[in-house]
Parts: structure tokens; C-alpha cells; sequence
């Protein structure tokens, strides 16, 4: 080694003694110290004693700038006398246990820890060895090991791994020697290499010797040999040598004795250990099989469950917890096959893709389970077991975000490089003789409007509403049943459907025309008066109200009162119901009570029959309204008679309450909707409607513990099997008889209506259900929407529901959001609402096996429970539950012809058929803007000159919301306010307000019925397979062709784990910041106005979270509505607009949960914000460009400068004080990347649970 000449740091004296002896002892260094041993060690000494007594000393030897160091470092290596050895290693062990690591860091990058290694080397030759010098030297590998990044490697080549191993086993009953030797064997053990040497050097087989039963002594000596153990134990090769060995029981025992033994929790980290050992052997099938052989299930449970009280015994519950849930069997859903129960044949197969392997499925496939599906894994899963461990959890998060930092622009595969598919290009992609079939869907471009009257005058729908109201409520009004005509038969009366879609419809319909009842002459809600900006939000604290309280926000936001006072009268209005039972059912009693009183005003309620049956089919109810019977041979006793009739409900009028809704209207509207299962009921909650609550409905609190006792539920399952009733109540595979007949102790479960979606119901205890949900049609997957009824119920009983082949990693039902229930008795009092509601609400990985079919080829993978529970209020109710508000076809159709009946002669409404689905429901087409002042040839010119608006929604029919939205936007767009005058005086709007109508009828979460993602056709739909994506494409891509491309396309979605409202666009600049693409200015160049819509947003609109816009194109969503609008027709604006399902974290809306109150206003701020983005543009407004260059500059310092992204969706949630475990297997999903714009790009594959390309490219 070079002699180090010694130097001194500024500041620090030269005449220090420390220093001098250091200088000292370097001039000795060579041979001088072998030759002068005994000077050697009284200037070591000395040096020691001064570090020891003097903390200055030490402060000199380590500063910056000294040497001391390495004089230190080379005086080890070049001495042999033991002594001075000693004195050394003394010195080092006092200067390195001050410092906080820092000195362990100098010593590693001077070579100390080689150094070491070679002492120890040279020492173990001697026999015996200095066991003084073995313990130091020991002591301060321990110590630097863990800091020391190539600890295992060096020691590994340096052979020092043997030196410990034997001098280990020569010191077992020596506690004093054997403890650092552990600590070493503890780090060597990190390295997977070392693990299985050390493994084969017997090194497992000696830590059971040292492991023990309970005992006050040595407990820092086991407590080492654990770690050590439980470290060699990932490795699967030492797992098999412990099962082989027969450990498993061994440990099994030795966790039983000391949880018995240490009352008091002195030592929960080696029974932590004793766990973690368990948990690393169970990773391999044969270590399940042994921990189930040695009653292991039992063991745990018990000890885990005597646990629960203390809080501190957390991390004991936690690794119990995955142990058991790894270990349970892997459960098949109880499911003859994942395909979806309802058949609908192809009119053609495509050739590739999910569709096409599902009908060249062999038959006789079971694509439920894989044969062999043992929670079988890959080597790199059990080889990564990070579950439920913080310290290996903060290593992995500290690991991705060091990756993250060093390499900004690296993090997502999936944003689009190449920089011509970045630039949009217009490509109509079609001849202009093909579409110019499209022009007679704009007939107001050419329209010269010659014998209209422009006249101010009220239209005569407007007139007649108020007569046709007054006599309407007078009457009874019967549900059609069994005696009406089949849905295939009825006459369609929608305005819609009888309209010629190549004749322009902008007059007020005529008194002739046999049109639906149009609305109480009430007020409609002006949501165009709403505040516009957040500041007023804050101040005024006011109710929002929705278009159903028929109330002005600013006479609401004078009298804060007044909503409540409006639902108060509503109620007193409506207390005055009966529901009589007239017809026996099959149990004999009655449907419900008597609440009616003398004198209730009769005009306020109808009459129905019940249940709701359209005609056509034979059906019938059981037990008050439980689920529906097709055919006879659904059980006999009781039967109701041949027309169908149930009892009839007197019940409040509910088109009092909503101006756009009319009970039979709706009914009619069915009708005419065509199903693939043929339904025959109406649901009571779209059937009634839903009146927006005044009340507040917050986020709801975690419970602390909340999804281990969940899980500690499903594993007594297996535990206490005596306590299952494992009965099948409800069952849609069973088509003629899916109400299982009982004797009453069950629920009753349906969910054969328009958009109902419940496959199957098993009761597995007394008050506790599983529920299967139905895959959407042609596909076997995307089980997310939920809309079923329940009754049969008992009052003030807690009933528990899991939802059990769930399938994304993560959902925000584990924060804060609650399912929706609609219950009947409340809506015939007067209260006709969905409401939140839920408790103990958890979403986590369960024991049902995914098939590799179900999982894109991945084996060994689990589905997702979603599980809550609830009591019900009312006897003989029927209450309905949903995974978010519901909204119809029909009721889409029933909103249209309502809409139509609010015209005034100043509005120019044209409602068109675009195409017909496949199957065989039409798609609406919208077109909203002002009439013309008068036919002169300027007025005519200036209308038709209008930019054009173009807005869709509901491609995805789970995503509800999304028509909660559009319905606000369209009833903004058909009110009477300056504001609405003004904005359909300003633009042309084009709306398709639901591109999914087949999806929606049939209760799918995502696809149609061609099974297809329709929001990934736009590239190259099919106008047979995705007709109303191509016919909405050909609108588009006409425009394009006759030079008026939209100023603003917008498609509306729904978004399933994030919170707020914001939006995804398409910008080259900030996409190629996100990159590592080299681009010139002039690629980078672009107008800004892209960032125009959401800025504004974000200013008037509570709900909106800037914030979480992004604005990148990535390769996945190549096919969506938005890139490929932006790229093929040039719209620059072009946006998707994305709800929460959930609620908002930012805002006025704080904590709260979204309602469809909030999301109509949402709907009504997009109109308002559209009319400021006109003022601005028109303006040529400067100021506002330069805004908007502000923010894109701040986007792009902040994406540099912090490690997640404006595309990576981290998961954006607060952590709880209880870890959320996704996990029933040592893969755990929590190192997934919630990556909501770039889902299928994934830090480490390993760890993931990459589903097949349908679900990881679900956004957009």
C-alpha cells in the first residue's frame, strides 16, 4: 500500500496531539512497524485513548481534509502483531459508532471493508484464533456491512463467507462471539448468491440449531439468527432444504411457544421473525403445502385473533394475515364459464384480437381456472416478496424514486417519440363522395330558413304544457302488465324514432304529432347562473341545487334555506301515500304498511302496479318484489293471477319533481329498447327517478383494522367451515328459473332490467353474500358496474356483501367512496333518491383463481373483493344497489323528448338518428343553436358561420357519470338564461350523448356488444361491429373536408381511481418534455389555446382540478376519440373530460362525495366556460396566451424537478395508518404504479399484475 502522507484541514491545530501521533504512526509505517512492535502499540493506545476520552479527537481524525483515515486503514494492513491489531480495530470501532453513517461512508470508499476482510482471512488461520480479535473484527463488519453496497460480493470473493460460517459453528454455546458472528451472517445473507453458498455450507440447518423455544436469555442472539434465517429463507432453494428439513412444523411450534409465553409483548420482533420465516417458505408451493399439512392455517389464526386488541401487535397481524391468505386454497368462481351469461352472435368474427380468441375457444375449454393453480408463481415473484415489510417498502419507494430522479424523462415507454405522428395532420381519410351522404346531418349549414315566422312567440309545446298538466295527476295511471303489447310490437311514440333523419326538425312540434307528455309548467334550474369563479364559491356556502329543484341558483344562493324548505313542502306533499296490497302474494302478506292519512291531496300521487312489467312476457314476483320468476316452473304455491297483476302502489308523482321526468314516458321508452336478454321489468329507481339530495354526503372514513377483519372473516371460511351455507339464491346461468326458491331466509336478489348487471348471488352465512358479476357481452372480463335489487330483507339486521371477481389492483372504495342504494319505501315517502351508503368498505385481493385466459396468459393470478356492509330501514322494502347513479338508454330517450318539449321558437333544435346499433337501437344525434334573427342574407350568413361544438359521452357504459354531465350540458344548452342565449347564439353544438347505447341497455362496464373497447375503434372502425363510432368519425371527418373542423371536441368519461374532474388533450411541446427525443423549435412550435378550456375550468368550476390535466400523447391511446380527432382531423382542442366516481380532494367540494348534482353543474360549467373561451379567443386577448405560456413552463420545471410526472398517476392518495394490502400472494400488486395515462408501463414487471391489453389500456 502507498504510504498516505499526512495532512491537516484548515482550522484544525498542527500541534494536535491526536494529529502528531497520527503523523507519528505513519512514519512507522512498512517495516519499521514490524520491526518497532512494541512503539506500534503505545502510540495505537494513546491514539485510542484520546478518541475514547476526547470527542475533539475524533471530530480531527474524520474531517474533511485529514488523512487519518487512511494512515488508520494502512497501519492495519501492514502490521502482524496482534496487539496493535487490537488497538486499531479499537480505534476504528469508537470513530465509527458516532457519525450517523457518514464515517461509515468514508470508511467503505477508503477500502476499509477489504481490509477487514483480509485481517479476518489472515486471523482464522491461526489456531485457534484471537477470539478478541475474531469479536472486534466481527463487530465492524456488522457495522458497515449494511452501508457497504458490494459487502456480499467482497466478501463472497475475498472468501471470508466460510471464515464466519466455521468460526460460527465453533462458537455455539460461546453467546458472546456468536452474536456479531450472526450479525455478518445477517448481511452476507442479502446477497441471493451468498444465501444459497451459505445454504449449501449447511448454514440453514445450524440457524435451527441456534433458534429456541421461549426464554428471558439471549433473546438479542435469536432475535439476529431469525434475520439471518429469514433472509437466507427467499431464497427458494434454501425454502425446499427447510420443508425438507422439516422446519416448517418446527417453527410452527416455536411461534406457538413464545405468543403463549410473552404475555406481555416483549419480544415481538422475534415473533415477527419466527413469521417472516414462515412467510419466505411459504412462498414456494411445496412450503404452502407443508405449512397446510402442519395445521399451520389453525395455528396462525388462533394466535392472530388473540392478537387483534393490541394495536402494537400490528405487524404481527399484517404478516399472519399474507401468510394465511398465500397459504388458503385457490377457490374457483363458482361459474360454469367467465364468458358473459347473455349470447349475442357476431354478424362477423375479427380477425384478431380478445374477441377473436374467445370464439375460437375450443369447446369444452375450462377458461374459470387453470388446471394446476396453486398460486404458482414465477422465481422472480418469490424472489421480490416485499409485502407488508415498511423497511423493504421505504428501500423499493427510495429505489424508484432515485431511478425517477436520475432519469426524468425515461419514465413511461408509452409516450408517443416519433414526432410526425406528433404533428397533426388532417387526414379525412376518405373521399369526399363517400361522405358527402353526412351533409343531410347539417342542414343548418344550408338552411335558408325562407317562410319562417321570426316572431317572438311561445311555442305551442310551451303552451299546451300547462293545460295537458293540470289533468294529467287527475287520473290513474296504470304500469302496462301482461295484457299490453310485446316490447317487439309497441308502436314507438319517441319523437325521436319517428323522425326522418334526413329532414331538418327545427320547428316546435305540432299538437298533431303523438308526442310524450311534456313537463309541469315549473321553472326550470338556470345552471348558467352559476358563480364563475371559485372565490364566490367559497364565500357562499350555498346548496348547489340540480335542474330538478326547479329553483334559480341566485335565489338560492340569497335564501340558503330554500332548497330544503322546497324538499320539506315536496314531502309534505307526498307523506300522504298507501301502498295497498290488493293481490295476494306468495307468502300472504301484505306488501307494506299504511302510512296514509285523511285528506292527502290526491293530485300528488299514482297508481302502479307492481312490479313494473312491460307486456309481452309472462312474469311475476316474488315475495314482495324479490326478484322475477320466467316461466311456471318456477315454483307453484301462490301464484298470482294469469293477467300479472300485482298490487297496486299508490304512489307521489315524481314528474312533479323532476321537470324531465315522466314515469310514463319512461315506461313507453322501454318499449322501444332493445335488449339482448329481452327484459321485461323497469327498475323502481328509473321507473320513479332521482331527486338529488340537499344533504352533504361526505368521503367516508376508514376504519382502522377494517380489511384485516374482512379477511380474517374469509379465512374462517376454511377455519370453521360448520358455519357456511354456501346456497345459490340468484343465478342468471340458470335462464329459466335464476330466483332460487327458499323459505324465506334469504334475500332475494334481480337483476333483470335495463342495465342491471348481478350474475349470480351464493349466501355463505346466515347475513353475509358473495356476488359474482356478469362479464360484458362477447368478452370474459371488465367486471366493475353493479345494479341489482335486493329484498326480502330484515329491519336493523347488518348484512354483508362481496362483490368477489372485481379486477383492477386498486380502487377508490378504499377512499372514501360508498356504493348507492335506492330504496322503495323512501321513494314512495316522498324521497326518491340514491344515497350513499356502506360501512366497513375494503377492496382487496382475494382466493378466487384468475384464470391465465381471464389474465391476458399470466397464471397463478387472483380477482379483487369488493366488500361492504348495510342495514335496512323499512320492512318489505325493495332496495336497490349501484356502483355509481344510474342512467339509461331510456331514460336518455325519455330526457331527449322532454328536452324537445322546453324549445322556444329562438332555438333551433334538431334531434337526428345517426345510425343503428347492432343491436338495433339508434344513436341520437343533437344538433342546439340559436335561430337566426331573421332570414336576411346576413343573419342567415352569420348563423351558418358559426364554430361548430362537437360533444359525445357514454362510450363506456359503466361510466356513468358521464351522462349525469351531458345532461347538464344539454339542459344548459336549452335554457332560457342570457348566458344560454348567448352561447347557442356563439357555436353550433353537435352532441352524441350516447355513443354506447348497447353496452348501457345490457349492463356492460366498458365494451358493446361486439365485445371491444369502443373508445380504441376510432383509428379503423368497422361499420358493422362499431357503427355509431364510424357514423360519428364520417360527421367528422365531413367537417374536415368542408373546411369546418369543431373548434372544441369533447367526449365525456368517467374516471375510477382519481378524484376531481379534469381533462387529458394532445400537445407536442409538453409531450416531447416528457421524453427523450431531441426536437428542433420549430417541431416544438404550437398554439396554446389548447390549455385555453381547462385553465378556464379550473377557474369557475369547483370540481375541476387542474392539476391533474395532462396534456401528452401516448402510443396506447393512439386509437382514442381524443388523439385520433387531434391527429386525423385536425381539432387542436380536442379533450376528454374525465369524473370522479368518488368525490373531490381540492375545491369547494372538499371531501365530499360527487352527486349527480354536482356533476350537472359540472355539465352547465363546461357551457359557461365554452362562452368565456369565445370572449378570450374573439379578443385576441394577449394577457391570456402569456398565462397559459406561464403555465406550460411551470408544468415542465415541475416535471423536471420532482420525481412524478404529470402522466405517471401515482397513487394520490393519503396513506392510513393501516397499510392496504391488495395482496393474497407474495406478488405483491402495491408496487404497481397507479398509472391511469400509461397504465401498461411498469417500473418492474416482476411485481405486476399486468392483465391483458383490455384492462391496462382502460382510460380514455
Amino acid at each position: 500500500m502507498n504510504k498516505p502522507k499526512m495532512a491537516t484541514e484548515k482550522g484544525v491545530p498542527s500541534n494536535s496531539r491526536v494529529l502528531m501521533l497520527l503523523g507519528q504512526l505513519e512514519r512507522m509505517n512498512g517495516e519499521a512497524m514490524m520491526r518497532d512492535v512494541e512503539t506500534a502499540r503505545q502510540v495505537t493506545a494513546k491514539i485510542f485513548h484520546l478518541i475514547q476520552t476526547q470527542e475533539k479527537s475524533g471530530k480531527e481524525v474524520m474531517s474533511k481534509g485529514s488523512s487519518g483515515m487512511e494512515v488508520i486503514l494502512a497501519s492495519l494492513e501492514n502490521t502482524r502483531d496482534v496487539q496493535t491489531t487490537l488497538n486499531i480495530l479499537y480505534i476504528l470501532s469508537e470513530l465509527l459508532t458516532v457519525g450517523r453513517g457518514r464515517r461509515v461512508g468514508v470508511f467503505v470508499s477508503k477500502g476499509g471493508t477489504g481490509v477487514l476482510f483480509q485481517i479476518l482471512i489472515t486471523a482464522s488461520k491461526e489456531l485457534p484464533p484471537s477470539e478478541e480479535l475474531m469479536l472486534q473484527l466481527h463487530s465492524l463488519l456488522a457495522k458497515v456491512g449494511p452501508k457497504d453496497r458490494k459487502f456480499g460480493v467482497k466478501a463472497r470473493l475475498s472468501g471470508a463467507l466460510n471464515a464466519t460460517v466455521n468460526l460460527t459453528k465453533q462458537n455455539l454455546q460461546n453467546t458472546k462471539l456468536l452474536l456479531p458472528c450472526l450479525q455478518v451472517l445477517r448481511v452476507y445473507s442479502t446477497n441471493s448468491v451468498n444465501a444459497i453458498s451459505l445454504g449449501k455450507n449447511g448454514v440453514v440447518e445450524l440457524m435451527f440449531k441456534i433458534v429456541a423455544p421461549y426464554s428471558k436469555k439471549n433473546t438479542s442472539l435469536l432475535k439476529v439468527a431469525l434475520d439471518a434465517l429469514g433472509a437466507l429463507l427467499k431464497s427458494k432453494t434454501n425454502a425446499r432444504r427447510a420443508v425438507d428439513g422439516g422446519h416448517v412444523h418446527v417453527l410452527l411450534a416455536l411461534y406457538q411457544d413464545w405468543h403463549q409465553n410473552d404475555t406481555r409483548h416483549r419480544h415481538m420482533l422475534i415473533r415477527k421473525g419466527l413469521l417472516v420465516c414462515l412467510r419466505n417458505i411459504t412462498n414456494i408451493k411445496l412450503g404452502r403445502k407443508a405449512f397446510i399439512d402442519a395445521d399451520g392455517m389453525r395455528i396462525l389464526y388462533n394466535s392472530s385473533t388473540e392478537c387483534l386488541p393490541v394495536r402494537t401487535l400490528d405487524p404481527l397481524l399484517n404478516t399472519s394475515s399474507l401468510i394465511m391468505r398465500k397459504c388458503f386454497p385457490k377457490n374457483r368462481l363458482p361459474l360454469p364459464t367467465i364468458k358473459s351469461a347473455f349470447h349475442y352472435e357476431l354478424p362477423h368474427v375479427p380477425a384478431v384480437g380478445p374477441v377473436a380468441q374467445l370464439y375460437s375457444q375450443p369447446p369444452g375449454v375450462d377458461d374459470v381456472v387453470d388446471e394446476s393453480d396453486d398460486n404458482e408463481e414465477t422465481d422472480a415473484d418469490t424472489e421480490n416478496d416485499t409485502e407488508n415489510e415498511e423497511d423493504e417498502k421505504d428501500q423499493r419507494t427510495a429505489t424508484l424514486h432515485l431511478v425517477k430522479s436520475l432519469c426524468p424523462f425515461d419514465q413511461n415507454d408509452d409516450i408517443e417519440t416519433d414526432l410526425n405522428k406528433l404533428h397533426p395532420k388532417k387526414n379525412p381519410g376518405r373521399p369526399f363522395e363517400e361522405l358527402r351522404v353526412y351533409e343531410r346531418f347539417f342542414l343548418e349549414l344550408s338552411e335558408d330558413f325562407q317562410g319562417y315566422n321570426f316572431e317572438p312567440s311561445k311555442s305551442a309545446s310551451s303552451t299546451s304544457s300547462s293545460s295537458f298538466s293540470s289533468t294529467r295527476s287527475s287520473r290513474p295511471i296504470i304500469v302496462p302488465t301482461a295484457q299490453a303489447l310485446s316490447p317487439k310490437h309497441v308502436p314507438i311514440t319517441s319523437s325521436l324514432e319517428d323522425r326522418n333523419p334526413t329532414k331538418g326538425d327545427h320547428k316546435p312540434p305540432s299538437p298533431s304529432v303523438p308526442a310524450p307528455a311534456p313537463p309541469a309548467p315549473l321553472t326550470p334550474l338556470e345552471l348558467d347562473t352559476i358563480h364563475l369563479t371559485k372565490d364566490q364559491d367559497r364565500k357562499e356556502e350555498a346548496h348547489i341545487p340540480s335542474p330538478d329543484t326547479h329553483a334559480t341558483l341566485s335565489s338560492l344562493t340569497k335564501a340558503p334555506s330554500q332548497a330544503q324548505m322546497l324538499e320539506q313542502d315536496l314531502a309534505h306533499v307526498l307523506e300522504c301515500v298507501s301502498l295497498e296490497a290488493e293481490g295476494a302474494l306468495n307468502t300472504g302478506e301484505e306488501v307494506g304498511r299504511e302510512v296514509k292519512q285523511e285528506g292527502s291531496p290526491v293530485n300528488a300521487t299514482r297508481h302502479i302496479q307492481s312490479p313494473l312489467l312491460l307486456g309481452g312476457i309472462t312474469t311475476r314476483r316474488v315475495g314482495g318484489g324479490g326478484g322475477s320468476n320466467w316461466g311456471s316452473d318456477c315454483g307453484s304455491e301462490g301464484a298470482e293471477d294469469e293477467a300479472g297483476e300485482g298490487a297496486v302502489l299508490e304512489v307521489p308523482d315524481t314528474a312533479l319533481l323532476l321537470p324531465l321526468h315522466d314515469p310514463d314516458l319512461y315506461v313507453e321508452m322501454v318499449k322501444g329498447t332493445h335488449s339482448v336478454p329481452q327484459y321485461a321489468e323497469v327498475a323502481y329507481p328509473d321507473y320513479f327517478g332521482h331527486v338529488a339530495p340537499t344533504f352533504r354526503e361526505p368521503l367516508q372514513e376508514r376504519v382502522y383494522g377494517v380489511q384485516r377483519s374482512k379477511i380474517f372473516q374469509d379465512i374462517e371460511r376454511l377455519i370453521h367451515p360448520n358455519d357456511i351455507v354456501d346456497k345459490v339464491v340468484y343465478d342468471l346461468d340458470i335462464p329459466s328459473c335464476p330466483v332460487i326458491e327458499d323459505s324465506g331466509e334469504s334475500l332475494k336478489f334481480n337483476s333483470q332490467f335495463e342495465s342491471g348487471n348481478l350474475r349470480k348471488a351464493v349466501q355463505m352465512r346466515k347475513y353475509e353474500y358473495d356476488l359474482v358479476l356478469n362479464s360484458d357481452i362477447n368478452s370474459n372480463h371488465y367486471h366493475q358496474w353493479f345494479y341489482f335489487e335486493v329484498s326480502g330483507m330484515r329491519v336493523g339486521t347488518t348484512y354483508r356483501f362481496n362483490i368477489i371477481n372485481s379486477e383492477k389492483s386498486n380502487s377508490q372504495f378504499n377512499y372514501g367512496m360508498q356504493v348507492l342504494m335506492y330504496s322503495v319505501q323512501e321513494a314512495i315517502s316522498g324521497r326518491p333518491r340514491w344515497v350513499r351508503t356502506g360501512t366497513d368498505i375494503c377492496y382487496y385481493k382475494n382466493h378466487f383463481a384468475r384464470s391465465s385466459i381471464a389474465a391476458g396468459g399470466q397464471k397463478g393470478k387472483s380477482y379483487y373483493t369488493m366488500t361492504f356492509s348495510t342495514s335496512f330501514s323499512h320492512k318489505d322494502d325493495v332496495c336497490y344497489f349501484a356502483y355509481h347513479y344510474p342512467y339509461t338508454y331510456s331514460t336518455l330517450k325519455m330526457h331527449l323528448s322532454k328536452l324537445e318539449a322546453l324549445r322556444t321558437s329562438q332555438i333551433y333544435l334538431r334531434q337526428d338518428v345517426l345510425c343503428e346499433t347492432l343491436g338495433g337501437n339508434s344513436c341520437p344525434l343533437l344538433t342546439i343553436t340559436a335561430m337566426p334573427e331573421s332570414n336576411s342574407n346576413d343573419h342567415i350568413c352569420q348563423f351558418r358561420n358559426r364554430p361548430l361544438i362537437f360533444l359525445s359521452a357514454r362510450v363506456h357504459p359503466g361510466e356513468t357519470n358521464a351522462s349525469w354531465v351531458m345532461k347538464g350540458t344539454l339542459e344548459f344548452l336549452m335554457g332560457t338564461s342570457p348566458l344560454a342565449a348567448s352561447l347557442r347564439e356563439a357555436y353550433i353544438f353537435k352532441i352524441v350523448p350516447m355513443l354506447n347505447p348497447d353496452g348501457v341497455i345490457n349492463g356492460n362496464h366498458r365494451c358493446s356488444l361486439s365485445g371491444e373497447d369502443l373508445n380504441r375503434q376510432w383509428q379503423n372502425p368497422n361499420p358493422e361491429l362499431h357503427p355509431t363510432i364510424y357514423h360519428t368519425k364520417s360527421l367528422l371527418q365531413y367537417l374536415a373536408h368542408i373546411q369546418r373542423a369543431p373548434l372544441v371536441f369533447c367526449d365525456y368519461h368517467g374516471h375510477s381511481r382519481k378524484k376531481n374532474v379534469f381533462m387529458y388533450g394532445c400537445s407536442v411541446k409538453e409531450t416531447v418534455w416528457q421524453s427523450n427525443i431531441s426536437a428542433t423549435s420549430s417541431d416544438l412550435q404550437e398554439d396554446l389555446g389548447y390549455r385555453a378550456l381547462p385553465k378556464i375550468l379550473s377557474q369557475i368550476a369547483p370540481a375541476f382540478s387542474m392539476a391533474s390535466c395532462s396534456f401528452v400523447v401516448e402510443r396506447s391511446k393512439e386509437s382514442t376519440a381524443r388523439v385520433v380527432v387531434w391527429r386525423e382531423i385536425g381539432v387542436q382542442r380536442s379533450y376528454t373530460m374525465e369524473s370522479t366516481l368518488c368525490g373531490c380532494d381540492q375545491g369547494k367540494y372538499k371531501g365530499l362525495q360527487i352527486g349527480t348534482r354536482e356533476l350537472e353543474e359540472m355539465g352547465a360549467q363546461f357551457c359557461v366556460a365554452l362562452l368565456r373561451l369565445k370572449r378570450l379567443t374573439g379578443n385576441r386577448n394577449h394577457q391570456y396566451l402569456l398565462d397559459l405560456e406561464s403555465d406550460i413552463i411551470g408544468t415542465q420545471s415541475k416535471v423536471v424537478s420532482s420525481s412524478p410526472t404529470t402522466y405517471v398517476m401515482e397513487e394520490d392518495e393519503p396513506s392510513f395508518l393501516e397499510a392496504i394490502d391488495y395482496s393474497a400472494e407474495s406478488n405483491d400488486e402495491d408496487a404497481e404504479p397507479e398509472n391511469e395515462l400509461a397504465p401498461e408501463v411498469q417500473e418492474n414487471p416482476n411485481h405486476l399484475d399486468q392483465l391483458s391489453d383490455c384492462e391496462t389500456n382502460h382510460r380514455d
